[in-house]
């Protein structure tokens, strides 16, 4: 008795006819006949047995896939916009340092032209300057603090990898996402940027409004203050727009820098990054305590903001012992490297004892954030 296995199924020739005439008289039959088939039924009962051994492995495969439906969303956007359409969903973080190290070797002559290094004083304002200080930054820091002002004239360009990096590592260092979200968006917003592009109110401060906030982030001292503040600005009743906040802070830093208030520093240092880096994390600090404490709400941005800037100009150096106090009081996360606790505990750039309050005054602030009370002030 000749056989013939047709789909795991032993079929005798004998009992049927050869397969391509067994398929046609199959077509041919009624569905009842069809149904009554005993062939037929063996094979649906193969299919049946197949489909509930598969049945796990398509579950996970399709959590697989949600998983990687971020993925893809964002690849098809780099695809249809022609940005960064070689990275995929999942760009690398990028450190202060590499960041840094990209602004140096780029060109940056354009902005170069475009920047103020100090304050034009005249009349009595010059004198009193002269003779009563802040004393004026070291010579050999004038190349530091112009790359400083240059990238502060930067524009955030979407086409630029670095750039985009830069951003990206903020978002994710703050919301916890792992995948790289669309350049641009209502995910913004919730971030705290007044619009869904990002570069808009970035003008006011250029890449170093990023710069500022991706040392905060990326340093583990103060990671945990920038999550903390993060929070806050999300509060149901006391939130602020985190970014709007933190540029403006950033146009604070710049103009105490040009004002030589935090000179004496960056000389008794050496720097003037790291320096100014310090500075804002210590603004920022000292807005969150105030904030929470004092149970503000964003009706008084523009008030805190304006005794920011005077506190900054008037006593920097206070600023920075109260930041250092905080860190030094509050412990690093436990899942920390070694090196870095090392690190750590070896630092004491700055005494720990508190300072002292400043007092607002009058001024002339720009750029400040009061979304509910002067909008026409709005960055």
């Amino acid at each position: 008795m000749e056989s013939e296995v047709m789909n795991g199924v032993v079929v005798s020739s004998d009992l049927h006819p050869p397969h391509s005439d067994f398929l046609t008289s199959m077509k041919s039959m009624p569905i009842s006949a069809v149904k009554q088939n005993s062939v037929l039924q063996t094979l649906v009962s193969k299919e049946e047995e197949l489909s509930r051994e598969t049945e796990n492995e398509d579950l996970l495969k399709a959590e697989q896939e949600w998983d990687a439906l971020e993925n893809i969303q964002t690849g098809l956007y780099c695809e249809k916009s022609g940005l960064l359409s070689d990275l995929p969903g999942q760009t690398p973080l990028i450190s202060f340092n590499e960041a840094l190290q990209y602004f140096q070797t780029a060109d940056l002559s354009e902005y170069m032209k475009r920047i103020q290094p100090t304050v034009r004083r005249t009349g009595l304002s010059a004198i009193a300057h002269l003779l009563f200080g802040p004393p004026r930054l070291n010579r050999d820091l004038h190349a530091e603090r112009d790359l400083v002002l240059a990238i502060a004239q930067c524009p955030l360009d979407s086409s630029q990898q670095v750039h985009v990096r830069v951003l990206q590592t903020i978002y994710k260092k703050l919301t916890g996402a792992r995948f790289d979200c669309p350049l641009y968006g209502s995910h913004w917003e919730q971030l705290g940027f007044q619009g869904m592009d990002p570069g808009t109110d970035l003008r006011a401060a250029g890449l170093l409004g990023l710069m500022h906030p991706l040392y905060m982030v990326m340093e583990p001292k103060t990671l945990p203050l920038a999550h903390d503040i993060f929070r806050l600005s999300q509060h149901h009743t006391q939130n602020f727009p985190f970014c709007i906040m933190s540029i403006n802070i950033t146009r604070i830093c710049i103009q105490t820098l040009r004002e030589e208030r935090v000179s004496r520093e960056c000389n008794r240092r050496q720097q003037v990054f790291a320096v100014l880096n310090d500075l804002y994390v210590a603004i920022f600090y000292h807005l969150y305590h105030v904030w929470k404490t004092q149970n503000k709400t964003i009706s008084d941005s523009g008030f805190i903001l304006k005794e920011l800037e005077t506190f900054a100009k008037r006593k920097p150096k206070d600023l920075l012992r109260q930041l250092e106090a905080y860190l030094k009081e509050r412990p690093l996360p436990k899942d920390l490297p070694l090196e870095i606790w090392a690190q750590h505990s070896s630092e004491q750039r700055i005494s720990t004892h508190e300072g002292s309050n400043g007092q607002a005054g009058g001024m002339c602030f720009t750029g400040v954030c009061e979304q509910q009370v002067q909008e026409d002030r709005l960055i």
